[in-house]
């Protein structure tokens, strides 16, 4: 394992899988366009190389929660593709966001106002897309305050300040397909469709269907799918299937190189707490990466619960082919507390590991029940939360070293 100076562990992102990610999910959803969501740093990945990939994969817009990301991808992709952002509070960049050609999202009457003060101070009009909250109780107008927006929006489109080109919602429960809530949202989103286009609104994209919507429900397809975490090849409906089964497959891998191996006796306390006692003498491993790190303290291991699951033995040297095959490896669990730069493990008492030799934490498998060899998802239910915090929350002082063709500066 090549690692960056200093630092004895990275995440390896494979750009090539976010780009075949992508031409799947075009695969799945081929009446809609596609929006790859690339917001929070892609989930963790690298906000410009993964959208760079996302773009090499066919996507034709990219979307952003906040405005400052939006901001940022567009200067890391130039001019061309369509980049949507919709959560900001008064007071908002909103003129540079309308200078650099980026669509907003209104979810709020104030909102209107705002835009099209930015959309003067820019001297062009503004695209907007109108978010409707149709029952997830988040960001958005309610049904009922949208004939006042209407009206409101009449105005500003008169005035040339601004132009509405999209309707949009988001799904509570999109990844339970069959829950009574996805049919009812729909049909609020129906109702709030026939109510803009009665405005006179000629609409350019609808849109409702995040990541589980794109792989479960067609109906939602629509113009436009959003999806967010299936983009980096993580299922958004694991009791579903796996990332395989929809063409995907995870595109980081975290490992990390042994910092300490060493023996110790039978009985020995192992990290705080002593939640892990060595049941007969063994070696030690200690693996460089903590809750600092974005490592779960809720993955800790020992009578803490099963702990965060392990590949030891299935590392590689080379930075173009981060450790994905088993070989004669082995999956352990974190052996007690999850410290804020470490975890252990039990490597057994005839380890041949020394320090130095490399771990990998999750990658590019669909799991330990199909593959042998842990992925993001099985971190997740180690930690009792989602594939998407797990990637997402990995810190900053832990380098991304990316692998791959697509995505990169010269593509």
């Amino acid at each position: 394992m090549s690692t960056v100076p200093d630092y004895p562990a990275r995440a390896v992102v494979d750009l090539d899988a976010i780009r075949d990610n992508v031409r799947a999910l075009r695969t799945t959803a081929p009446t809609a366009q596609v929006m790859a969501v690339v917001k929070a740093d892609a989930y963790g990945h690298g906000l410009a190389p993964s959208a760079r990939a996302a773009l090499a994969g066919g996507a034709t817009w990219l979307g952003a929660a906040q405005s400052v990301e939006a901001l940022a991808i567009r200067a890391a992709v130039g001019p061309g593709p369509r980049i949507l952002t919709w959560l900001y509070a008064p007071g908002a960049p909103l003129a540079d966001l309308v200078r650099d050609d980026i669509d907003v999202a209104v979810a709020a009457a104030w909102a209107l106002d705002e835009v099209a003060d930015g959309a003067r101070a820019a001297g062009r009009t503004a695209r907007v897309h109108l978010k409707v909250d149709t029952g997830l109780g988040r960001n958005g107008i309610m049904p009922a305050d949208l004939p006042a927006v209407l009206d409101r929006v009449a105005a500003l489109q008169a005035e040339g300040a601004l132009a509405v080109v999209g309707l949009m919602s988001h799904f509570a429960l999109a990844d339970e397909p069959d829950d009574p809530s996805v049919k009812m949202q729909t049909h609020v989103f129906e109702e709030a469709l026939r109510t803009v286009e009665a405005a006179g609104i000629d609409l350019e994209v609808r849109h409702i269907a995040n990541s589980a919507a794109t792989l479960t429900n067609p109906a939602a397809h629509y113009d436009l799918v959003r999806p967010g975490i299936a983009v980096y090849g993580l299922s958004p409906v694991p009791h579903l299937g796996a990332p395989g089964d929809y063409g995907l497959r995870p595109a980081m891998t975290l490992e990390a190189r042994l910092a300490t191996v060493k023996r110790v006796p039978e009985g020995h306390g192992v990290s705080y707490g002593h939640f892990y006692v060595t049941p007969q003498d063994t070696v030690l491993g200690v693996v460089p990466l903590g809750y600092s790190d974005g490592i779960p303290r809720h993955a800790s291991g020992g009578s803490l619960g099963a702990g965060g699951p392990v590949l030891v033995g299935g590392g590689v040297d080379d930075v173009a082919a981060p450790a994905t095959g088993l070989g004669t490896a082995r999956v352990l669990r974190v052996a007690g507390r999850v410290c804020m730069d470490q975890i252990m493990l039990d490597l057994g008492p005839y380890a041949p590991e020394q320090a130095g030799d490399v771990v990998t934490l999750f990658g590019a498998s669909d799991g330990l029940a199909r593959a042998g060899a842990p992925n993001a998802e099985d971190w997740a239910q180690a930690a009792g939360t989602i594939s998407y915090e797990i990637v997402t929350r990995l810190g900053a002082r832990v380098p991304r070293v990316y692998v791959g063709t697509a995505g990169r500066e010269t593509a």
